[in-house]
């Protein structure tokens, strides 16, 4: 299937506009979500499994492999990643109202190169709509794979004003929500990476985790993991205030790392403003991972993102320190069950992870 993908249904695919062509795809695993015991039978078919579930942030997932969020940004296909072979999905980035990101064209691709560019700038049906449909086609208690919702702030709350957002998406989601990416990292929005300071990520983080604790002792709910989203594009001085703000405040996890805007890369003089996936992200991205499983003597969980697009690339990360890895620029680049081979590889494996 994998052959068949790239060498017939890709180069149709890429003839077509780039955010064209992501659409064309939405439609495809929205029908496959809505097929019924059609979709039950793919996700048997496609869902690998390891010896044990790899249990993580109080969670249970069939295997390491998910999807990032960006792809499914309106939570209409979790149920269809799932049956292509995704151990969990994440949905977003999620902000307060509907806001339709930047102008087009803002998605590019670059072949040469197994990238993409982007700079959608959250666009998104807004927190209502998002939780609404999750509990009618989604429920948490009734799916079978894990579902994180990714939260951002809305491109005109200023930075005084975004712990607000983020606790409105919060709330209004937390029903529906496995866990929570904390998205402090996205280039497409302005001023969003300056919440990556300790003098902002620490403030947000506990108002975050002070909604979690209310929601315990008022409702009798379990608290939600709180994961935080970073960029590669840090140093490592205020790399250390990142992790120390995420261990102050008793959040479960990192995934690691968002896209970038460095542009160092051979022939990169072609890429288009915005933040830049796949193989070029792939060694920044390991050795991020590797600093903060070295900074935190593996104490603070990881999940692995940048240009995994194979059974090896998936395993640098996991190598680096990564519990689970994501990918996006590998589902267009390798094709629908690009999922699936990587699961399998590593299961295969007796690597200490699992």
């Amino acid at each position: 299937m994998g052959f068949l993908y790239e060498k017939i249904i890709r180069p149709g695919l890429f003839m077509l506009e780039a955010e064209r062509a992501h659409n064309l795809a939405t439609i495809g695993l929205k029908t496959l979500s809505h097929l019924g015991p059609i979709t039950e039978g793919f996700r048997v078919f496609n869902q690998v499994k390891g010896k044990a579930p790899i249990h993580l942030f109080g969670l249970n997932f069939p295997n390491a492999v998910g999807l990032a969020a960006g792809m499914d940004k309106n939570a209409e296909f979790p149920r269809g990643a799932a049956a292509l072979g995704f151990g969990h999905v994440e949905v977003g980035a999620v902000t307060p109202l509907r806001q339709p990101g930047n102008p087009r064209p803002r998605m590019f691709r670059y072949p040469k190169q197994s990238a993409l560019v982007n700079r959608m700038g959250f666009n998104n049906h807004g927190a209502d709509a998002i939780r609404d449909r999750l509990a009618r086609r989604y429920p948490k208690r009734k799916r079978r794979t894990p579902l994180g919702i990714n939260l951002g702030k809305g491109k005109t709350t200023d930075l005084e004003d975004a712990i607000e957002d983020y606790l409105i998406t919060f709330k209004k989601l937390a029903e529906q929500a496995d866990y929570f990416s904390i998205n402090v990292s996205s280039p497409n929005t302005p001023g969003l990476r300056h919440l990556q300071k300790r003098e902002f990520l620490r403030p947000l983080l506990k108002e975050l985790q002070n909604a979690n604790e209310e929601r315990v002792r008022r409702l009798g709910m379990p608290r939600i993991p709180l994961l935080v989203k970073m960029s590669p594009d840090v140093d490592f001085r205020l790399l250390d205030e990142f992790l120390e703000a995420i261990l102050e405040t008793n959040c479960a996890g990192v995934i690691a790392t968002n896209t970038t805007t460095n542009r160092g890369q051979k022939g990169s003089g072609d890429f288009e403003n915005g933040g830049l996936s796949g193989q070029p992200l792939r060694l920044p991205a390991t050795q991020v991972i590797n600093y903060i499983y070295r900074a935190t003597e593996g104490k603070l969980p990881i999940i692995g993102v940048g240009g995994i697009d194979d059974p090896v690339s998936a395993g640098e990360k996991m190598d680096a320190g990564a519990s689970l890895v994501q990918l996006y620029t590998g589902l267009v680049y390798r094709g629908p069950f690009v999922a699936k081979r990587i699961a399998k590889a590593l299961s295969a494996q007796s690597h200490s992870w699992f």
